[in-house]
């Protein structure tokens, strides 16, 4: 994936709003690429893979533990509460896979996914559905099916961008998360395990 930063962000934004991209390119992207051959050494299809087990483990885990009672709970006005921001990663993880072809997710609504419900055990079940689904969604893909091209999101837009897109957004929103739990002086799971662990430890 040869594109700034910048083009990547802008990118994830354009396909979570459902928002086509303009069709004209960008004097950064119009470039002349790069004409290094070099085999890649990272494998982003297992990489992504894991990365998204990971976040599974790590949202159901927050999730679970922060007490339904704080599920309303919001940092600031027009701010997402703790259930909306849990069904905002449910809802990104249903969406970035079918902007690569995957088949719609089975009974997934996108109209007002976000404010559905603030229910502790339905959001935790969405979490799980939404995550299994992504990776089933990246480990369908071959190696050369990260460099497909994806016309509709825009010049030069790939399957593998959207995977990308679709991890560092789930890691956005776990800072989030982390922060919110925090917020409501719950120690985050694993790092509960940690200190119990090695007490000693910061």
């Amino acid at each position: 994936m040869k594109k700034s930063l910048e083009f990547i962000l802008s990118l994830g934004l354009l396909i979570f709003l459902g928002v086509q991209p303009p069709a004209a390119k960008s004097a950064q992207q119009a470039a002349t690429p790069s004409a290094d051959k070099t085999a890649p050494s990272y494998d982003m299809k297992a990489q992504a893979a894991l990365d998204l087990q990971q976040l599974q483990q790590k949202f159901t885990a927050l999730a679970g533990a922060i007490p339904q009672e704080k599920y309303t709970w919001r940092p600031a006005p027009g701010v997402r509460s703790i259930s909306e921001l849990f069904l905002h990663v449910a809802a990104a993880g249903f969406n970035f896979p079918v902007a690569r072809g995957t088949a719609p997710f089975p009974g997934f609504d996108a109209k007002d996914f976000e404010k559905s419900t603030t229910d502790k055990a339905t959001i935790v079940d969405w979490l799980n559905k939404s995550f299994t689904y992504a990776i089933a969604s990246v480990q369908s893909m071959s190696n050369s099916d990260f460099a497909k091209l994806v016309p509709k999101l825009g010049p030069d837009a790939n399957e593998g961008d959207v995977i990308y897109l679709m991890v560092v957004h789930a890691h956005e929103h776990l800072g989030q998360a982390i922060a919110n739990t925090r917020a409501n002086g719950i120690v985050p799971p694993w790092t509960a395990a940690a200190q119990k662990k090695n007490p000693q430890a910061e």
